[in-house]
């Protein structure tokens, strides 16, 4: 248990980071590889409906390729925490988030170079969709079963829905406000940052991802081991 207590002080954090991380791959994704995004699924879907609808500018390969890539990862990632027990639930999901700095560091590897053409005859735009969205699956997995509120670090629409509805406006207590500003301002900033560095290079932006998955993975793995050595 002390272990777990460890880890649940550390990670609002850890997942504060991810949040921007989301931000970082979207942007990536939407700007520089058709169009489509790899982390937030409920915007794929929708675009997935748009480029059936024939919208110019949208590909249903490039959307599915994000959505079975994605679901590819959150089945790698549930088998992984389909292993912890009640008191090894932040081990485990240690684990499956290293899937999210492996598949990020090969995507920043691979896209050097790249220069966001999806138009050029090449496969590197699918593989660096599917390598994104496979990074996303694997993480949503470990934050679906460790079920922090408000800090789902992908999706904000419950997020700012809290927010406005638990509001003194609204005659609520403002619970988690702090958290839940938090995790706004931390995909936005993402999301800025993302489209500024991509201006220079893409394998930058995929790089600084992985960069920053990694230093929120190790935080939630020295907090565990810190507490294993008391």
């Amino acid at each position: 248990m002390a272990s777990n207590q460890a880890a649940e002080k550390i990670a609002p954090y850890v997942f504060l980071g991810m949040t921007a991380v989301t931000g970082l791959v979207d942007a990536v994704s939407f700007l520089s590889l058709g169009r489509v995004f790899t982390a937030n699924m409920t915007g794929n879907v929708i675009l997935l409906g748009f480029a059936t609808a024939r919208v110019p500018g949208l590909s249903i390969t490039l959307s599915l390729t994000a959505l079975v890539s994605f679901l590819a990862g959150a089945v790698l990632g549930g088998r992984i925490m389909s292993r912890a027990s009640v008191d090894s639930h932040f081990r485990f999901a240690a684990r499956a988030l290293m899937l999210e700095v492996v598949a990020l560091t090969a995507a920043s590897l691979y896209a050097i170079g790249y220069k966001g053409d999806v138009m050029e005859p090449s496969l590197r735009p699918l593989a660096l969709i599917a390598l994104t969205a496979l990074a996303m699956g694997a993480r949503n997995a470990a934050v679906r079963k460790l079920a922090i509120p408000d800090l789902t670090t992908t999706v904000l629409t419950l997020t700012l829905t809290g927010i406005a509805a638990d509001s003194s406006l609204a005659n609520g207590n403002n619970v988690r406000l702090a958290r839940r500003i938090g995790s706004v301002v931390a995909m936005l900033s993402g999301a800025a940052l993302g489209a500024i560095v991509i201006r220079v290079s893409i394998a930058g932006a995929l790089a600084l991802a992985a960069a920053i998955s990694a230093l929120c993975n190790a935080a939630l793995y020295r907090s565990l081991r810190t507490s294993d050595e008391r």
